[in-house]
């Protein structure tokens, strides 16, 4: 699994996290997101998901491909019984 340094993303560069909705904690799944400046608070990046800004944090898993979230994605739900996942 090929995960991302928080602390080597730059602006424009695109990633892809797994992301679990906080209004359905049993629904996750992969999305890219684009890390940008942060428009609040200059000097910090974020990661730009669904049209929202998210501060990164140092313990945020970032992959460089869509197969690497898929094999820690894979990794992390394999114990959980077959769920449908959005």
């Amino acid at each position: 699994m090929e995960m991302i340094d928080p602390k080597d993303v730059k602006p424009g560069d695109e990633v892809y996290v797994i992301y679990r909705n906080p209004h359905t904690p049993t629904v996750s799944n992969i999305k890219p997101a684009e890390i940008v400046q942060h428009p609040n608070d200059p000097g910090q990046n974020a990661l730009f998901l669904y049209e929202t800004y998210h501060l990164i944090e140092e313990n945020d898993a970032l992959f460089a491909s869509e197969q690497a979230a898929q094999e820690a994605f894979d990794q992390i739900y394999s114990d959980e019984p077959d769920e449908t996942f959005i």
